[in-house]
């Protein structure tokens, strides 16, 4: 990151955490939507091939979406 913006710009700080997010979301789509135009780094593709790999030796093997929701749910509740 170049050294001549400040980080966090200046008033970002002052800003509810509503607003703050709304200003990350706002520069988020000012980054190119062009896959292209965003390097993805190694260790990002060495990281998907090894989840290939296990995909395609053990099939798919997860927690069904309503019950990793609950579990998130439970947590939070929890917290």
């Amino acid at each position: 990151m170049s050294s001549e913006v400040p980080f966090p710009p200046p008033g970002f700080d002052d800003l509810s955490i509503d607003e703050q997010i709304e200003y990350i979301g706002r520069l988020w789509n000012c980054i190119p939507s062009q896959p292209d135009d965003a390097p993805v780094p190694d260790w990002h593709i060495e990281i998907l091939e090894e989840r290939l790999a296990q995909y395609e030796k053990d099939g798919m093997d997860g927690t069904p979406l309503e019950e990793f929701e609950k579990e998130v749910f439970d947590l939070l509740m929890k917290g």
